[in-house]
């Protein structure tokens, strides 16, 4: 249904919906990792899963349809929700140590006011985030930063995934043109910019920017602003600034890198019209025109003692191909290519935002509602965890789960329609519906 609200697939063509039962849940579950709130999802999910026959009344229900159809995606959203909580170290805003610390805090925190700094274990935390980082005054810092790349490198892979379903398809429909003029000019482009792009994050990940020598200075400079590497890289090309060089010969690279997508423009828009007008004119020379049949009808009265039908067939002298029109496409095509690069790329930034938006809200409910409950002290203090509680359950089931739930839905959505299956998908095709007599019986007494 997700894919077929976009279009529907025509015969032969590579259907992303064998794709989107995978990557559909994990962008939904990237803007809403909690384990706590991904726990509840799949537990309501799989209640209508297990009696799913005894609810198929909701399938009649407008309003619940949506929820009942699609009872086993949301099922695989919450679990994939559970998986991401488990990496974001989430559960209802809070930590869990699962694994030794990385980190540890000083026993003397010096008061209230003081801040303090933890000491670098020499071990890291196995699996995801480590925990002290929630208890930390530059928690938001840290995974602003590592949620804001995270969602580029994984925008950059699944557009990837995109422009690489176009070989199946050129393949299938024996357009091998557009693998080699197409394809390759559009994969080149997206490399040297945004593949780029990637490489500079795993690398500024896996540098130690503060690692010293044995004379106790530091061997790097300070990390570099990547955002501002890559604006200067169009900008000034050929020039890097100390602040923002990360290795040898980076200055040489992006010139280079640089150049080869600024060839690739040229390459998508020109060479496949200008191939085709040459084949298209080959056959011409050899002959080969279009057979156009003319219909007429004889009324001679000596043939057969009536009127005849006859057939004329002459070849026509104008043909169907326009050059101009397709140069005008391929112009379009091209265009729309490289200006979607760029804003499709920026357009999986709400990965990031929807994340630190949940997470943030999740805090607030907690904070605010939930947790000064549990400091209060006498006799009132059961019956106010009561009330805190079912207060703190009913707005994270209604706001968390239920409003940015639909909200992360609605994103995860337009990634896939917009940034995904327009790189390869047509959806031009027409439903198969069988031959029916109750159907058109039903139909007709409507």
């Amino acid at each position: 249904s997700i894919v077929d609200a976009y279009g529907v697939p025509k015969a032969g063509e590579v259907n992303p919906g064998l794709f989107t039962c995978i990557t559909f849940p994990f962008l939904f579950a990237l803007m809403f990792g909690d384990l706590g709130h991904g726990f509840l999802m799949t537990l309501c999910a799989g209640l209508l899963c297990f009696y799913e026959r005894k609810l198929v009344w909701m399938a009649k229900d407008e309003s619940m349809r949506m929820f009942y159809s699609g009872r086993y995606i949301v099922l695989l959203m919450g679990i994939f929700s559970m998986y991401t909580g488990f990496l974001y170290n989430d559960i209802f805003s809070r930590a869990m140590g699962f694994f030794a610390s990385g980190w540890v805090w000083p026993a003397d925190t010096g008061g209230e006011g003081v801040t303090v700094e933890a000491t670098k274990l020499a071990h890291t935390y196995a699996i995801g985030i480590d925990p002290a980082w929630h208890h930390a005054n530059n928690s938001l810092l840290f995974t602003n930063s590592y949620k804001m790349k995270m969602s580029i490198v994984l925008g950059v892979i699944h557009m990837t995934l995109g422009i690489c379903l176009q070989v199946p398809n050129a393949l299938h429909f024996k357009k091998r043109i557009n693998i080699i003029h197409v394809f390759v000019p559009q994969i080149i482009f997206l490399f040297s910019i945004f593949g780029y792009l990637v490489f500079t994050i795993l690398f500024k990940w896996s540098t130690d920017w503060y690692a010293r020598d044995a004379s106790g200075a530091l061997t790097h400079i300070s990390p570099p602003s990547l955002l501002n590497m890559l604006i200067y890289m169009f900008l000034s090309p050929g020039n890097v600034s100390e602040s923002e060089r990360m290795f040898r010969g980076q200055a040489a690279l992006q010139t280079f890198l640089l150049l080869i997508a600024l060839v690739c423009v040229p390459w998508m828009l020109l060479v496949k019209p200008l191939i085709l007008r040459r084949e298209h004119r080959k056959i011409i020379s050899e002959g080969y025109g279009r057979i156009s049949t003319h219909v007429r009808v004889s009324a001679e009265d000596d043939v057969m003692g009536g009127a005849v039908v006859l057939t004329e067939q002459e070849e026509m002298e104008e043909d169907d191909f326009d050059f101009a029109d397709i140069m005008i496409n391929q112009s379009i095509h091209t265009i729309e290519f490289c200006l979607n690069s760029i804003s499709n790329t920026a357009s999986y930034l709400r990965l990031w935002a929807l994340s630190l938006a949940h997470a943030q809200l999740s805090e607030v409910l907690w904070t605010m509602i939930f947790l000064p409950t549990l400091k209060m002290s006498g006799a009132t203090q059961p019956v106010a965890i009561m009330c805190g509680f079912s207060v703190w359950f009913s707005l994270t089931f209604g706001i968390l789960i239920g409003m940015e739930g639909l909200s992360a839905f609605l994103h995860a959505l337009r990634l896939h329609w917009v940034e995904f299956n327009n790189k390869f998908y047509d959806g031009t095709g027409v439903k198969f519906e069988p031959f029916s007599f109750k159907a058109i019986l039903d139909e007709a007494e409507e």
